[in-house]
């Protein structure tokens, strides 16, 4: 019976319990909703200080980077037109240096002087023999071929026959075959001059395949000489800047090798395209001291001028087709621009309005519409 009236009692404090607990965390919940919030503090936004200068257009001369290695604008391959053994002034070595019209070497000519003097002593004989006919039946054109005759010298070279005074003596010398051998003289002259080799401008041997005393035979190859005074250099030019040289343009060339500078001038360009890289053959020439063929020039080519542009950084231009400009001093706009030409540093554009405040300072995060603060506008 104890047992039965003890759990009604069990029962109720376990409620009184619940009750308390519940009564608890509604008092806590209450107390807490009637505590204020500290009040919020409000972060400032940053707004980036930024550089910019005022756009101004105009007129700018452009310049295009060239480079190549020089080449001898004079160099020929020496043959020979006559065989015979030769002996040469100097030595026909690589390196040799020759004049303008120095002899390089010589052909033993002994046998075609004796045959020319040969045959010019036949030709005064017939002159001799046919001059007691001419002052009986030519009087009048006696003394010219007398005067002729006195002056003859088989040593020397032959001179052109007397001008006849009329077609019956033309005819009359015709028979006598003296204008055949005359000819003939003068074939075998012009071949005696092909015994010495002149030089046909100054320049240097660079390649050498005789030396003296040697035989030579007709065609042989006997060398190479290259003038040392003019040079070409070879450049490669993009098609897409092609239009910005033109011959006659001036070209500042330098060596990364040796100091110094040389002023070039473009002579030539060419009309072909190397189709593996689209670029086309400049020749720029060239002539001053301390250059030597095989040599790396670098340089710039002055170029046409360009009107209405600006040139700018290059890390200033976005996407090749944009620039970011302040506006109204507080706001960040991307603006086109039409690119005329790159350089190595720079970029060349168009389609800026004068006055526009190009951003000229890094801004990390720039975007179209950023807010910022300019702090200064430098003419341009």
């Amino acid at each position: 019976m104890n047992e039965q009236r003890n759990i009604p009692r069990t029962i109720f404090s376990v409620l009184i319990g619940i009750a308390i607990l519940a009564g608890g965390w509604f008092g806590w919940g209450y107390l807490g909703e009637m505590k204020e919030e500290p009040p919020k503090k409000e972060v400032p936004k940053r707004i980036k200080t930024v550089e910019a200068t005022a756009v101004n257009n105009s007129q700018v001369t452009t310049n295009l980077a060239v480079q190549g290695r020089l080449e001898a604008y004079n160099k020929i391959e020496l043959f020979s037109e006559v065989g015979g053994a030769i002996t040469t002034p100097k030595p026909f070595k690589k390196g040799t240096y020759f004049k303008k019209g120095d002899v390089m070497l010589r052909v033993d000519d002994t046998e075609p002087r004796l045959n020319i003097q040969a045959q010019k002593a036949t030709l005064m004989n017939g002159i001799a023999a046919m001059m007691p006919d001419l002052k009986i039946d030519y009087p009048e054109s006696f003394p010219a071929w007398e005067a002729y005759l006195s002056a003859f010298s088989v040593d020397d070279p032959i001179k052109a026959l007397p001008t006849p005074a009329n077609q019956r003596e033309k005819l009359f010398v015709a028979g006598r075959n003296l204008q055949s051998q005359f000819y003939n003289i003068k074939s075998q002259e012009e071949r005696l001059s092909k015994y010495a080799l002149y030089a046909p401008f100054s320049g240097v041997l660079t390649t050498a395949n005789i030396n003296n005393g040697a035989v030579i035979r007709p065609g042989q190859q006997l060398g190479e000489l290259m003038a040392t005074g003019y040079y070409e250099m070879l450049a490669t030019v993009p098609l897409s800047q092609l239009n910005f040289l033109k011959p006659g343009g001036e070209v500042k060339l330098y060596s990364e090798d040796i100091e110094g500078e040389w002023t070039g001038k473009v002579k030539r360009i060419s009309d072909q395209i190397d189709p593996q890289t689209q670029t086309v053959g400049v020749y720029v020439g060239v002539t001053g001291r301390g250059l030597r063929e095989g040599m790396y020039l670098r340089g710039e080519a002055a170029a046409k001028a360009l009107n209405n542009v600006v040139e700018i950084d290059r890390d200033l231009l976005i996407d090749e087709r944009e620039v970011y400009a302040v506006q109204h001093d507080t706001l960040l706009v991307l603006m086109p621009v039409t690119v005329q030409k790159f350089n190595r540093e720079t970029v060349i554009v168009s389609g800026l309005p004068d006055g526009t405040q190009l951003l000229t300072s890094d801004v990390a995060g720039a975007y179209d519409g950023m807010r910022v603060k300019l702090k200064n506008a430098v003419s341009r």
